[in-house]
């Protein structure tokens, strides 16, 4: 098992400095880029912490607080444990900055990330791939439809809001989409009800974007995430399979 090595850097943007946690092997590289996204509860320990596993196969990762604009990480106090009755009142605070985080915000984020990474010593400079958790998958979604030149994979899971009829919906971007592309749903997840599912894979296969959406049974929205009780052990596991699969199929 490779040893990860991580720290916080700062990453210029259009709307100022965001920071963010870099993780990658030992040694000078250069290695694929993996743009992470974080979920709505933002850059805390447990995202390092995956950061580091995906570091640990191979790759230099990336993972922005994208609430930048409100403050450096934790921008939002959490719980090292994020139980059913803490949701009420960090929903409270978090719930302005997400909704604040608007597409073409993100996409202007996007292209700073994307840039820092192309730049720096320790990657090969090519197409990166990207992963999303959460209102993250939206975000990988949106990156490679926007970005399809810089973008070789993106995968999402427990994606909240992938396919509603907003006339801004990332399944809107399928066309422009060059990357492969991987989702792992929650089959008890009410931010991507059975008609989105079914619409995210009608707008992609219709796009002849090269796609693979599974539905993980028994998993609720935010089964990765092991610092909060809607963790799944074994979708966890799963997810872990299936983006190390299409990372090791794609970046080079």
């Amino acid at each position: 098992m490779i040893t990860a090595h991580g720290s916080m850097v700062d990453i210029p943007t259009p709307d100022g400095t965001a920071d963010a946690y870099l993780a990658h092997p030992g040694g000078p590289g250069p290695y694929p880029a993996v743009l992470l996204y974080m979920d709505a509860f933002g850059l805390r320990p447990h995202l390092k912490k995956m950061a580091d596993r995906l570091a640990s196969a191979g790759y230099a990762v990336l993972v922005p607080n994208l609430y930048h604009r409100h403050g450096r990480a934790p921008v939002v106090e959490l719980p090292d444990f994020i139980g059913p009755e803490d949701r009420p009142e960090i929903f409270e605070k978090i719930g302005p900055l997400f909704l604040s985080l608007t597409p073409d915000l993100a996409m202007r984020d996007a292209d700073a990330y994307l840039r820092w990474l192309a730049d720096s010593p320790l990657t090969t400079g090519g197409p990166v791939g990207v992963t999303g958790y959460c209102m993250g998958a939206g975000l990988a979604l949106r990156t490679a439809g926007t970005y399809p030149d810089r973008v070789a994979a993106a995968a999402g899971f427990h994606g909240a809001y992938l396919a509603s009829a907003a006339p801004d919906s990332p399944h809107l971007l399928a066309g422009r989409v060059a990357a492969e592309l991987y989702f792992g749903h929650a089959d008890q997840d009410e931010a991507l009800p059975p008609e989105q599912i079914d619409r995210l894979e009608e707008a992609l296969t219709a796009a002849g974007v090269l796609h693979r959406c599974e539905v993980y049974t028994g998993a609720e929205h935010g089964f990765t995430q092991a610092d909060t009780s809607a963790y799944n052990a074994e979708a966890a596991e799963r997810h872990w399979v299936a983006l190390l699969d299409l990372f090791g199929r794609t970046l080079v």
